[in-house]
């Protein structure tokens, strides 16, 4: 049998079964959501005390500041949570997301783009950028790039 590394179980580490635990906990929270306003309010809410629970201030403040970017891009995208993380969906499906670097202990905080984004670029294009910080370039990139994705 494989020699496993420290904290990992069944291949999983730590982290990654955090996630998945994370995960089961939102899906069994949205089941009993009715659809509508309220449903939307909630999560939202849950999107906001992730990022108030990140254990890094630095990664707080991105998480804070990609949220409102990521709203003000495409009001159209409903805020949740997925996996734990900042997520912003499209008809019910998780467009994009915001992995903290704390959240897996990276180096980098990332902004995913899951197959749903209209970000097509021939045979082959980026659907995950790392962020360090979030200056005017990054922000009007990070503008475009989600608008783009939802399809404006």
């Amino acid at each position: 049998m494989a020699e496993k590394r420290t904290g990992e179980t069944d291949g999983f580490t730590a982290e990654e079964r955090a996630a998945m635990k994370e995960r089961a906990e939102e899906l069994r929270s949205q089941k009993g959501r009715t659809k509508g306003a309220a449903k939307a309010a909630a999560e939202l809410q849950d999107l906001l005390d992730a990022i108030a629970k990140l254990p890094d201030d630095n990664d707080r403040a991105l998480a804070e500041r990609l949220h409102v970017v990521i709203t003000e891009a495409a009001p159209q995208l409903a805020p949740k949570t997925w996996y734990g993380m900042p997520a912003y969906a499209l008809d019910g499906k998780v467009l994009c997301f915001v992995q903290p670097a704390s959240k897996f202990d990276t180096r980098y905080t990332t902004v995913g783009f899951n197959d749903v984004a209209k970000l097509d670029d021939g045979q082959m294009w980026p659907a995950s950028f790392a962020v360090l910080s979030l200056g005017a370039a990054e922000q009007k990139r990070l503008t475009e790039l989600v608008q783009r994705a939802v399809g404006d």
